[in-house]
C-alpha cells in the first residue's frame, strides 16, 4: 500500500468527535513544527527520500506525505503523492508567496502568523497577498441591462431592438 493511501486512510477513519479533534490538533502542532522548521533556516528547496525528510522534521514517513499533501499545492513542481514510497527521492520546491495564500485561503492563522514569516516576506508583502486573497473571495455580480435601456454597443437604439435580440 502506498504511502499516500496509508495516509488517507489513517487522517479520514471513522472516529468519533473526541477522536477525531486529538487526531488533528497533534497533526497539525507537527505541521506547524516543520513549516517553522522551514521557515526559520529559509529552505524553499527540499530534497531527499522521503525517510530522510521525515527523520529530518521528526514524523514518520506517512504522516510526512500528509505534510506533502498539503504542501503540494504551494509547490513550483506539484509531487504526484499517490506514488511515494519510503525510498522515493522528492524535490519539494516551495513557492513561500503562494504557500502563505494557501494558508490564508486554509484559514490556518496558526500557520500564516508565524514570526518566522517576518524574515521570508515583508510585512508589506503579506499584506499584498492578503488583500489578493480577500479579493479573489468577492463576488462581483455584472450590472443587468435592461431591455429598454439603451445598448452598450452605443447604436443608440434600445436594448430589445439592438443586441438583445
Amino acid at each position: 500500500m502506498s504511502l499516500y493511501k496509508e495516509w488517507t486512510n489513517i487522517a479520514y477513519e471513522e472516529r468519533d468527535q473526541k477522536e477525531y479533534n486529538e487526531f488533528w490538533s497533534i497533526y497539525l502542532d507537527k505541521e506547524k513544527n516543520v513549516y517553522k522548521s522551514i521557515l526559520e533556516s529559509k529552505e524553499n528547496i527540499l530534497t531527499g527520500s522521503i525517510e530522510e525528510l521525515s527523520d529530518k522534521y521528526n514524523l514518520d514517513s506517512t504522516t510526512f506525505v500528509g505534510f506533502i499533501d498539503g504542501i503540494n499545492t504551494s509547490l513550483i513542481n506539484p509531487v504526484e503523492i499517490e506514488k511515494l514510497e519510503e525510498n522515493s527521492d522528492v524535490k519539494l520546491e516551495i513557492d513561500f508567496e503562494k504557500l502563505y495564500f494557501n494558508m490564508l485561503n486554509a484559514k490556518a492563522p496558526w500557520l500564516y502568523e508565524l514570526p518566522e514569516w517576518e524574515e521570508i516576506l515583508s510585512k508589506e508583502k503579506r499584506k499584498e497577498i492578503t488583500k489578493e486573497y480577500r479579493a479573489s473571495k468577492v463576488i462581483v455580480k455584472e450590472k443587468k441591462i435592461g431591455r429598454n435601456e439603451p445598448c452598450p454597443c452605443g447604436s443608440g437604439k434600445k436594448y430589445k431592438k439592438c443586441c438583445g435580440q
